[in-house]
């Protein structure tokens, strides 16, 4: 579980989080919605302690983020809006690899993860491409799965759909989902719910560094647009959310998205 209490944080004179206290469960599908500016992604960087609060708390799976960021940064995975701002090696497949290594892995079981991380994103068997050579899109693909290799306990990622063309953002989505069934929380950031909103457990709206919406998204729907959320026309909340299939649900619609 990652968890907050009185969480705070400003840049000088601004205050960017005031006061949020939540919790994302194991498994839990959750969408982080709101404008620029609103303090989505300023409070989700605290999940793994890239930024450190001017009060309150954070926890990660019962221990505070502060005191043990390597276990935080274990078990929480990031990907960023920007890839660039993640990208460390000269090759797709080095890159992807550069976490699994750094856990000390074994060899076997790092090539295990980077060809698993690189299906799931539509990259596989482009281990040898240079990374500077690769589209937006590609570099957003390849952040994702150095993320993905990781197998993190809670999957962040923000604004993650941006410069995707619409195979790799089913194919992400896919594997957003069996994520979040197999009992990994995932924590979608974003201020356009078109590709998120269907199979979510919960949408999360912030305004002005506050959380003013916390509900399931059929409740959610209602009062987004007030705070500059984009909502999708069409909105079906009879699909299956992660906690419904787990529950033993309806199987998942294969068309809908998460």
């Amino acid at each position: 579980m990652i968890r907050t209490e009185g969480l705070v944080h400003s840049y000088g004179d601004v205050v960017a989080v005031d006061d949020v206290s939540i919790s994302i469960a194991d498994g839990e599908c959750a969408v982080v919605a709101g404008a620029n500016g609103s303090g989505k992604t300023t409070l989700v960087r605290h999940f793994n302690g890239l930024l450190k609060p001017d009060a309150g708390t954070v926890e990660v799976n019962g221990r505070s983020v502060g005191s043990d960021l390597v276990a935080a940064r274990t078990a929480v995975g990031m990907v960023f809006q920007e890839p660039r701002d993640q990208l460390v090696a000269a090759t797709v497949g080095a890159d992807v690899a550069f976490g699994p290594e750094n856990l000390g892995l074994d060899r076997d079981e790092i090539d295990r993860r980077v060809d698993t991380a690189l299906s799931a994103v539509n990259l596989a068997g482009r281990e040898d491409d240079r990374v500077d050579e690769l589209s937006g899109g590609e570099r957003e693909r390849v952040a994702i799965a150095g993320a993905l290799a990781m197998e993190p306990d809670h999957l962040v990622l923000d604004e993650p759909f941006t410069g995707l063309d619409d195979p790799a953002r089913r194919a992400v989505l896919d594997r957003l989902r069996s994520l979040a069934d197999g009992g990994t929380s995932v924590v979608v950031v974003t201020h356009d719910l078109r590709d998120v909103l269907g199979p979510a457990d919960r949408v999360v709206a912030m305004a002005d560094g506050r959380v003013v919406v916390d509900a399931d998204p059929e409740t959610a729907v209602e009062s987004l647009p007030e705070y500059d959320v984009r909502v999708p026309e069409r909105f079906d909340a009879s699909v299956p959310t992660p906690a419904d299939r787990r529950d033993g649900g309806r199987d998942l619609d294969p068309n809908a998205r998460c």
